[in-house]
């Protein structure tokens, strides 16, 4: 349901990489078991007892890069779980403008559209460290998402960044950048197989997705 690259130095995955459809979501509560991965080395990932006091000392979440709720559908969902799929994200963020980007992606996929989407962190400024980890990892200091769509060879995207401080009442729509930016911070080529005379009009602008997320 989802591909991602690990990053053996963060412990935490450089992005993830997942389409949401309308059979995948809604689908009954499921439960939160924290795992370490199992088709990642020990050393290159953290296991649950790593998190330990992580909420009541830095103030974070164990937030999802893929959303459960994208996938709470499919006979898969257990694997959102994995560790390699969590970062320490700040439970302002993961509970505010985060999460609601996570919904408007599931409103977006009840039309009946796919919807692609690569999400990952940001190391631009230190955060700190789990109180309760036994190896050496990098928290990140923010997080971008991309979303796209295609419908018959129509690519419509928007982008966003949002850092570890950003308030739990803040919007999500003003955190709208380009995918150049995205690329550019996070070092990633997005969409790879893009002809070139289409980045400027789908990489280069913002806007793709706006009314379809609700920020129109």
């Amino acid at each position: 349901i989802y591909t991602l690259q690990n990053n053996a130095k963060t412990k935490f995955a450089d992005w993830v990489a997942y389409k949401v459809t309308k059979s995948t979501i809604d689908g009954p509560s499921r439960t939160r078991t924290w795992k370490a991965d199992p088709l990642i080395a020990a050393a290159n990932t953290l296991e649950p007892a790593d998190y330990t006091n992580a909420n009541e000392i830095l103030g974070v979440d164990r937030g999802h890069q893929v959303p459960l709720a994208n996938f709470s559908n499919s006979p898969y969902w257990a694997d959102t779980n994995y560790l390699s799929n969590i970062t320490p994200q700040a439970a302002n963020l993961n509970q505010g403008a985060w999460v609601r980007l996570e919904d408007a992606e599931r409103v977006i996929a009840r039309t009946g559209k796919d919807l692609y989407v690569v999400s990952g962190p940001l190391y631009e400024r230190s955060f700190g460290t789990l109180p309760g980890a036994d190896e050496s990892h990098v928290i990140p200091s923010g997080y971008f998402k991309v979303l796209m769509t295609n419908v018959n060879g129509t690519i419509s995207a928007s982008a966003y960044i949002m850092e570890q401080d950003l308030a739990k009442t803040a919007s999500f729509c003003p955190r709208e950048v380009t995918i150049d930016e995205v690329e550019r911070r996070a070092g990633i080529n997005i969409m790879p197989a893009l002809e070139s005379y289409r980045e400027p009009t789908i990489e280069g602008q913002v806007g793709g997705l706006k009314k379809a997320l609700g920020c129109l």
